[in-house]
């Protein structure tokens, strides 16, 4: 049976490839250390589950939710931007509730993306920043994914070269899989770039709230103006520990905003009312429990710095967000990211992502996701240590094997 037009523009998903080598492993007994997926380990703070089950006790709120989010939440989302950031925002027309901010995302892309529309995205970025709009029929120009001039000139380049012209930019600052932090003025550049070629900004903000440094990363809705083209995406899963919770949201322009609900009301009636409930609690609780959090990552960014430098493999400390973006070791290079993911499963027993499952310009690196304690940290550090030490052994095998196959 051939496959449907739609999938056969996805590309094989090579995180499941490590995955199945990991359940495979933990099938036979070996104690995998799971550095790979972003899924938070962390439990969501109690006064949050708390709310969640009082809410659920009562009847009523079984019953179907909206889909563009109960009134108290998008107002606890436009207050959140007002203390955080100092946007303004009308809780009626400028929030959306999405079920994750991968969902408000790909249901975006399919709001406002026409056959062969053409979208700029960085390359290496999260997945759904592409695969949003290809799936939506649209069409993916590349651009550098670190925040300064080489992506406004890489902009300028698409402008002239793209046919059809751009609708829309994609940013995500903080980054993943990078951990990149963009400034203020590089959005304000940004921005009038925007407004000059008539362009839609789409800024992905999931990590506002892990960082390490003095500064919070900013939000591009800052830059006077920019609300007149924007949206940006945010998400409780990482900000309070929430994934498996699946709430985040859409806030910025109206009349986009308004595309996004009307293609969420024909797909989803929201997130289930009680999950909203406590979502809104959330917001509207101690911001010290962020602090918490964001305390707990750093602590294990430092750890994992340490240990590894330790073990023989240097990875630059990331700024913000739960991972780090590690260049592969020399003597694997040429394997390319997702062989040497592999090889750490099957010889680590440690699991990571490869770099190219985040776009062709993620080759040569690996992304290490702090969801891991301490001890579980350093323990992969140990493990990876013997296996480095052995590295000239396995290189010599797997040359030996690839040989043998030839």
């Amino acid at each position: 049976m051939s496959e449907f037009h739609k999938t056969k523009r996805l590309p094989t998903y090579v995180f499941e490839q490590v995955n199945r080598l990991k359940a495979e492993a933990r099938s036979g007994g070996a104690d995998i250390i799971d550095l790979g997926m972003g899924n938070p380990d962390l439990p969501t703070p109690q006064h949050i589950v708390d709310k969640l089950v009082e809410t659920v006790a009562r009847p009523r709120t079984h019953r179907y939710s909206t889909s563009k989010g109960i009134p108290g939440l998008r107002r606890a989302q436009a207050a959140y931007y007002d203390r955080r950031f100092g946007v303004k925002l009308d809780p009626d027309s400028q929030v959306v509730a999405a079920i994750g901010s991968k969902e408000g995302f790909a249901n975006f892309a399919q709001a406002i993306t026409a056959p062969g529309d053409v979208v700029l995205v960085p390359n290496p970025t999260y997945p759904i920043h592409q695969f949003g709009f290809i799936i939506s029929g649209g069409v993916i120009r590349q651009l550098p994914a670190r925040p300064d001039e080489a992506f406004i000139r890489a902009m300028e380049r698409a402008m002239v070269y793209s046919v059809p012209k751009p609708i829309a930019v994609v940013l995500n600052y903080p980054a993943n899989p990078t951990g990149y932090c963009a400034s203020l003025d590089f959005y304000r550049d940004v921005v009038a770039f925007a407004r000059k070629h008539e362009l839609f900004i789409l800024s992905d903000l999931a990590y506002a709230e892990i960082y390490f440094n003095d500064t919070p990363p900013p939000s591009v809705l800052q830059v006077p103006g920019a609300i007149d083209f924007t949206v940006e995406f945010t998400s409780m899963s990482k900000t309070y520990s929430m994934p498996g919770w699946r709430m985040g949201f859409a806030v910025g322009n109206a009349r986009l905003l308004a595309a996004l609900a009307r293609v969420k009301s024909y797909l989803d009636y929201g997130a289930f009312t009680p999950i909203q409930v406590a979502a809104t609690a959330a917001l509207n609780g101690p911001d010290s429990v962020i602090a918490e959090i964001r305390d707990v990552y750093r602590h294990r960014r430092d750890v994992m710095v340490d240990a590894f430098a330790r073990a023989g493999w240097p990875i630059p400390a990331p700024e913000a967000t739960m991972f780090a973006w590690a260049p592969i070791p020399e003597q694997f290079r040429h394997l390319g990211s997702l062989e040497f993911s592999k090889l750490l499963v099957e010889k680590a027993e440690v699991a990571v992502a490869p770099g190219i499952g985040f776009g062709e310009d993620g080759e040569g690196y690996v992304r290490i996701a702090l969801v891991e304690n301490e001890q579980r940290i350093r323990q992969a550090a140990r493990n990876i240590r013997r296996f480095l030490a052995s590295a000239e052994e396995t290189m010599h095998n797997v040359v030996a094997l690839g040989a043998a196959r030839g």
